[in-house]
């Protein structure tokens, strides 16, 4: 569609009701271009592409998993709803009169909402109704509209308002003959029609329905209650309600915020025509946890992130937006760019796949395993014979890869059953010495020995403070995570944890004696202290105190406890240093934060002021290529435009700036400097300049100013 106006004016066309073809760079090609390592980039590509869908496939499954009581309380409220309108009683009756609304509080993790809302409406139309219709605020501006998205949904056909019979117009006759009037009154005769049907069936066949002889009610989604226009809500609810004897409507509002959206949004006049039950789901904070718990901290994933980038995509939950599902994105755009930027993440597989790939690695790939720093640091370390045969010999360098390999995987086996030992012992602690969430500690263990962290001290400090009845209950939740490992360690480190039970309870059995002389060590110093003394003394007497206690004798408890926290400490020690430490660590671990941040917590204005003063940047077209400070001719207008700009000072003449665009724009098209046409300014270059002026208006780089006509004003100063 085209229009003959030259008035400057707003023109809006509405898209048509075919769908518009689209193309997208398929991900392998995004992969492919400017991978590094060409050799074996199509490899690296199939373990990339295995392990999203694995990541996409568990994610999908453990936010069924954690929103399954949810679910199921609601498909509960649905089926009790239908089954109500059937009794005769006078306190059912009464509810019959109400619609039917549950008010689901998901939390302002918006982004994680349509993947609650899917489920929710495949489940209802599985096992409660098939009739189930979601909307969203950005549809349903005005009335008519959310009116014509309910019905279309429902009816599943087209639905066609009174004023938009001329925008009809381009619809097929097929599609014409279809459509119905959109009004509740055209439902409900479907409905009854539908019903009518489904009761009498086919003759020698019996009437499937998932809810038996209840009714299948009429679900309606509001996805976003919030965003909501509440005049068009009230008067939707008012118009349900007067047919709500003849359909029987349900709604389920999705909400965001508060419950008490419902009575901000709606009077009560309205509220009252609804019967409301409340159904609040897990915090987006639990399902993170669980989502770090099940796809991070497990060595099921051989792909890793380091301390830095999980820092990244922790901050920007916590600070942004509290999506699990974003921070799901992250992670997989980290799989994404380790695999494409580096070439030995082709080892980043299965155990056996990775003992497999390091025997095809060539030359060019052991030359990069030599590179690598862990692996430097592992050369330093042996012996010089040894030294010569890693260097040279690459049949001895794979051999001594799938060794590193294997022992980079028992790390991992060891590494989270005692992170999960030390992070139950330290949670419960006042303060929370070394973080509420294992996540924290995760963190700490990530960046440095955690051993000689002050917080860790403190802990193990606080520890040989608990009592009996707390320790052993701890202890034993720490045999319970290590049972469940598989690692031969832990498996020993196990068994010494239950010898230490054991005698913990051969404790109750035999009283213990009391300690000889702590009385008089310890009360003949307090009696002195209850004298008249001046400050030496009393220094003396503080000192005294203090031998006395370190002399003391421990009790069996103390002395048991005491070598459990040691126990555990020599565990922590053993198992829990950094990954950095361990050789061949960059195979697995993904190090970038500046790229996870560029990606996904992106600044506008530096973004688009690197585009137009670098357009080969994101074009990446040769021809773009310029030294700094040069404008090119073949660019885009407002980069041309941009550049500048970039030259003038706080006021700009148009006329000058234009005549220097159309200088540009004339190299361009290859006219020679001492030709006529030259620089000369004709109206199409007037209209390419007036076009790329009025977008960096829109941009926000310039302005109009009253003090010269002819002028506009800069509004911004420096480089990206």
């Amino acid at each position: 569609m085209s229009t003959s106006s030259v008035s400057k004016g707003c023109f809006v066309f509405k898209p048509s009701a075919k769908k518009k073809k689209t193309t997208t760079l398929r991900l392998e090609d995004h992969f492919i271009q400017g991978c590094e390592g060409a050799e074996n980039r199509e490899l690296r590509f199939k373990l990339c592409h295995d392990l999203w869908d694995k990541i996409k496939t568990d994610t999908e499954a453990l936010q069924d998993e954690l929103n399954r009581n949810i679910l199921d309380s609601l498909l509960d409220f649905t089926r009790k709803c239908s089954s109500t309108r059937q009794h005769s009683d006078w306190a059912s009756q009464m509810r019959a009169s109400e619609i039917p609304t549950a008010a689901l509080v998901l939390g302002v993790n918006v982004p994680d909402h349509d993947m609650t809302f899917q489920s929710l409406s495949d489940l209802l139309q599985q096992s409660v109704t098939p009739y189930v219709a979601s909307v969203q605020a950005k549809e349903c501006g005005a009335l008519k509209h959310l009116m014509k998205r309910v019905l279309e949904r429902l009816m599943d056909t087209v639905v066609t308002v009174d004023d938009e019979e001329e925008e009809d117009a381009e619809q097929t006759s097929a599609q014409l003959n279809k459509s119905v009037h959109c009004s509740l009154s055209t439902l409900s005769a479907w409905y009854n029609a539908k019903t009518k049907k489904s009761n009498t069936g086919t003759p020698g066949k019996k009437r499937s329905s998932p809810v038996g002889d209840d009714p299948q009610p009429l679900v309606i989604i509001f996805k976003d209650l919030e965003a909501f226009n509440p005049r068009v809500l009230q008067d939707f609810i008012l118009i349900c309600s007067r047919y709500i004897e003849r359909l029987p409507l349900m709604f389920i509002f999705g909400i965001a915020t508060s419950p008490s959206t419902i009575q901000h949004m709606l009077p009560h006049s309205v509220s009252s025509l609804l019967c409301i039950e409340l159904f609040q789901s897990l915090s987006c904070t639990q399902h993170l946890a669980t989502v770090i718990d099940k796809l991070i901290l497990t060595p099921q994933f051989p792909f890793k992130l380091n301390g830095k980038v999980m820092q990244v995509l922790i901050s920007i939950f916590l600070y942004h937006d509290f999506s699990v599902r974003n921070f799901i994105k992250g992670i997989q755009l980290a799989l994404l760019e380790h695999f494409h930027s580096q070439p030995l993440s082709v080892l980043c597989c299965k155990k056996k796949t990775a003992l497999l790939n390091v025997m095809q690695l060539g030359d060019q790939d052991l030359e990069r395993i030599r590179q690598l720093q862990s692996f430097k640091r592992y050369v330093e370390k042996q012996e010089p014979q040894e030294q010569v045969h890693l260097l040279t010999d690459g049949a001895h360098l794979k051999e001594v890869c799938q060794k590193l390999i294997k022992v980079l995987r028992k790390y991992h086996k060891n590494y989270y059953p005692v992170l999960r030992c030390l992070h139950t012992l330290t949670s419960p602690l006042p303060r929370y010495p070394l973080g509420k969430q294992i996540r924290e500690l995760h963190l700490i263990c990530l960046e440095k020995n955690i051993w000689e962290n002050e917080d860790y001290q403190s802990a193990m400090k606080l520890l040989k403070m608990l009592a009996k009845e707390q320790l052993i209950a701890l202890l034993l939740r720490c045999g319970e995570i290590l049972q469940a490992a598989k690692s031969k360690k832990i498996k020993l480190a196990l068994v010494q944890l239950e010898d230490m039970l054991a005698k913990f309870k051969q404790l109750d059995t035999v009283a213990a004696e009391p300690p000889p002389i702590v009385e008089d060590c310890i009360t003949f110093p307090v009696k002195n202290l209850q004298k008249k003394t001046d400050l030496f003394q009393l220094q003396k007497t503080l000192l005294e105190m203090n031998e006395s206690r370190r002399s003391k004798k421990l009790s069996p408890f103390e002395a048991l406890r005491n070598e459990a926290l040691e126990f555990i400490d020599s565990l922590v020690k053993s198992h829990l240093s950094p990954p950095e430490s361990q050789t061949l660590n960059e195979v697995y671990y993904y190090s970038s934060s500046a790229t996870v941040r560029r990606h996904l917590n992106a600044t506008p204005r530096t973004s688009i002021q690197a585009a137009l003063n670098s357009p080969y940047y994101y074009l990446q077209n040769d021809r773009l290529k310029t030294e700094d400070g040069i404008v090119s001719n073949a660019a885009p207008d407002i980069c041309i435009v941009f550049k500048l700009h970039l030259e003038c000072g706080r006021l700009i003449n148009l006329f000058d700036w234009l005549e220097a665009y159309s200088t540009v724009v004339s190299a361009a098209e290859g006219n020679e400097p001492g030709s006529a046409n030259f620089g000369k300014v004709d109206d199409v270059k007037h209209a390419r300049f007036i076009r790329a002026v009025s977008e960096l208006e829109f941009l926000g780089f310039i302005k109009s100013t009253k003090q010269k006509t002819d002028h506009v004003a800069r509004l911004t100063w420096g480089g990206c």
